[in-house]
């Protein structure tokens, strides 16, 4: 009688090898479908910090339209001026931040300006030393975006004159 041996016995090998690769194959689409996933929440996320960021751009030019805030109303050291404030006459609203302007229903800003110094004014402004003041400004804008993503940025800028 001849004997079997058990490693020579290649029945359902074929099997083996199937059920591994297919296992390799289940491991490399759950990781593939992880860093898919990822991505999109990663890409979500930069979407919503960009729009609260251009909100808060958009208050800038906000406040130029609005002259108010940055006027003779405003040159107290200290006070800021909060916006949006659509008062007519203007009222300078100083108790804190207004219910932010919506500019679509993703996106909508609001902020401070504040009254810092006043000086000569910043050489190569075009305007003489000593005829001439600069009043210097703090701008703070805040951008809002969905899912209370908020963006903030400071800015100095001066006004010439009065």
């Amino acid at each position: 009688m001849k004997e079997k041996h058990l490693l020579e016995n290649e029945k359902g090998s074929t099997i083996v090898l199937a059920v591994i690769m297919l296992f390799l194959l289940t491991i490399l689409g759950i990781a593939a479908t992880t860093t898919s996933s990822i991505e999109v929440q990663i890409a979500g996320n930069e979407l919503r910090h960009k729009l609260a960021f251009y909100a808060a751009e958009t208050s800038k030019v906000w406040v130029i339209m609005n002259s108010n805030l940055y006027g003779s109303e405003n040159i107290t050291t200290g006070t800021q001026h909060f916006f949006p404030n659509d008062t007519d006459p203007y009222v300078p609203n100083t108790s804190g931040l207004p219910a932010p302007e919506e500019l679509n229903s993703n996106q909508s800003f609001n902020g401070s300006v504040g009254f810092n110094s006043s000086g000569d004014p910043p050489r190569g402004s075009g305007y003489e030393a000593g005829e001439y003041q600069a009043h210097r400004y703090i701008m703070t804008c805040k951008g809002y975006s969905s899912q209370n993503t908020t963006t903030q940025i400071e800015i100095g800028f001066y006004r010439i004159g009065f």
